[in-house]
């Protein structure tokens, strides 16, 4: 006797795709709608130039430009470009009357010279940094200031400083001076927002591979389930693939730093301690399956 035919499965209607679809749509539309609205205000801030100092016609221009910060070893480089104004410069402010001489803060590592009627090339300066560790990292932040004073043959003029960051990694809140007619600032740095979410995003992503792997080990030891190879072969997988993601933090963040108290060094011993369960328990679960094997 023929066995009856099985009945259709039943199709899923247009409604219920959309439904499923819709909230997907909707969740990808706010992901990039804040994350667009995330990067505008921070290229915004970073395309920002503050301006503080003298505004007189006769002055010397200081556009400071950040181009790196060494957060190990606690230096902020910076790029100088000085232009004379009026009456102190020739051929449009690439080169002074008179010998020029600019003297900085404290922090700033030496000062800068340049010959009368010489052409005016950007130079790098190296400031010190005061505060912080990077032991803290992804939310170590820092302070230094910048200063400069002009001589321009002898006699000192007025300055007005053009600063600005190139560096994508940090964000620099700036303080300005009580007077404006002076050339000096404050800073404030910090972790970028893009690297702090990035560094967050690598902790949570941690703690769920550690999950996954702790109840990927749950379900075998108490399904005795024995030595299963696949299994094993991607623990171990997850515990060596995870230090390398690790070392793909943006700023190379030191050993010990808080991302690995907070995130790493549990997840690593949490997969580990799962590992040598697993094949323990496997290895009690083979033996004894082959004990109760008859001859």
């Amino acid at each position: 006797m023929a066995a009856p035919p099985h009945p259709p499965r039943p199709r899923r209607s247009g409604a219920s795709v959309l439904v499923i679809l819709l909230p997907l749509a909707v969740l990808i539309l706010v992901a990039v709608s804040v994350g667009s609205w995330l990067q505008f205000t921070e290229r915004q801030a970073k395309d920002t130039v503050h301006t503080v100092g003298s505004g007189a016609a006769d002055r010397v221009d200081v556009e400071v430009t950040t181009q790196s910060v060494d957060a190990a070893a606690g230096e902020l480089v910076l790029r100088v470009r000085v232009r004379p104004r009026g009456a102190l410069g020739e051929e449009e402010g690439t080169a002074p009357v008179a010998d020029l001489h600019l003297q900085t803060s404290a922090a700033t590592l030496g000062d800068l010279a340049f010959e009368a009627h010489e052409r005016l090339a950007p130079k790098d300066v190296q400031v010190a940094l005061t505060g912080g560790s990077t032991s803290d990292y992804p939310f170590d932040t820092y302070d230094t200031d910048i200063e400069f004073w002009a001589v321009l043959g002898g006699e000192p003029v007025p300055v007005r400083m053009l600063f600005s960051n190139n560096d994508t990694l940090f964000s620099i809140a700036v303080t300005p001076p009580p007077s404006r007619q002076e050339a000096v600032l404050g800073l404030k740095l910090s972790r970028s927002g893009s690297l702090l979410v990035f560094a967050v995003f690598m902790m949570v992503v941690m703690w769920a591979l550690a999950t996954s792997v702790l109840l990927g080990a749950w379900f075998l030891t108490t399904r005795r389930q024995g030595l299963v190879w696949p299994a094993l072969a991607w623990m171990a997988a997850t515990l060596f693939a995870l230090a390398a993601f690790r070392n793909t933090a943006p700023g190379t963040p030191p050993i010990g730093c808080v991302m690995d108290w907070f995130a790493f060094f549990w997840a690593e011993t949490i997969i580990a301690l799962c590992l040598i369960v697993v094949v323990t328990a496997g290895i009690r679960t083979a033996l004894r399956a082959s004990d109760d094997r008859p001859p």
